[in-house]
């Protein structure tokens, strides 16, 4: 018996139609000049546009218009832009994943995936601009949960602890995606790079942040640490690392204690 043979016909109907044309259960539209539009060519075109200008660019119209269609043959293949949507992170998240290896540890290991969201995000800037409204569901999407789950399979840790970790990991990955995607965009915008370290700061935060009202940040601004102007540049300036590397002892440590 095949696994189709064996599919739940309702269940898979319960899937949003995005995720449905994602695995393959929809049958592709047959109307129209044959080869001339398909799924891929729309979120392709799609991509394309919230790349160069912005989600907020992205419409079906737009979209369509791009192509050299109406809007109603692109519904012939999309139901909606929420499938579009879908569809569009589902494109931008078929990335290599790295081969297993006996070499690197998990930390290391981790360390690559977290990295590859945070590329992923600056690349395509509008990828957290779309809102998380559910669980990950397409055939891509699954794949970058099953990476990091991948790494974690052989520690000492419950199924529920190793999903709570991937999603610790990831969500960390969000959090210096959107900050490492809005200076970016600050940055084209014309920002000078220095306001994200405050050096052009330094001088007037001092004068102006006294002990009296602000008792807790006046020894980090006076120490130059605020702003980044203390000249000890170096492992303990990389914000993301710090970060990052807490974590990972964190989990580590829970990795020790369930060993004992």
């Amino acid at each position: 018996m095949s696994g189709d043979d064996t599919r739940d016909e309702g269940s898979l109907n319960s899937l949003p139609h995005g995720a449905q044309l994602a695995w393959g259960l929809v049958k592709p539209s047959t109307r129209g000049p044959k080869g001339e539009l398909s799924v891929g060519k729309i979120v392709e075109a799609a991509v394309g546009i919230a790349d160069r200008e912005g989600l907020s660019a992205v419409s079906m119209s737009r979209v369509a218009s791009s192509l050299g269609f109406t809007t109603m043959s692109l519904y012939r293949y999309i139901k909606s832009k929420d499938d579009l949507l879908m569809l569009m992170t589902e494109a931008v998240c078929d990335i290599p994943i790295p081969e297993e290896s006996e070499g690197k540890g998990w930390r290391e290991q981790l360390r690559e995936y977290v990295e590859a969201c945070i590329r992923l995000m600056r690349a395509h800037p509008w990828f957290t601009d779309i809102p998380i409204m559910g669980v990950p569901i397409t055939p891509n999407n699954l794949k970058m949960v099953d990476w990091p789950l991948r790494i974690l399979r052989d520690l000492p840790l419950s199924e529920y602890e190793k999903m709570s970790t991937v999603l610790l990991i990831s969500g960390y990955s969000r959090f210096y995606g959107v900050i490492m995607r809005d200076m970016d965009r600050a940055i084209e915008a014309g920002a000078n790079p220095d306001s994200f370290s405050g050096l052009m700061y330094g001088e007037a935060l001092r004068q102006l942040v006294t002990p009296e009202s602000y008792p807790a940040l006046y020894p980090i601004v006076a120490a130059g640490v605020y702003t980044e102007d203390d000249g000890n540049k170096g492992e303990a300036q990389d914000d993301f690392d710090f970060g990052l590397e807490r974590i990972l002892d964190g989990i580590e440590l829970h990795v020790s204690r369930a060993r004992t």
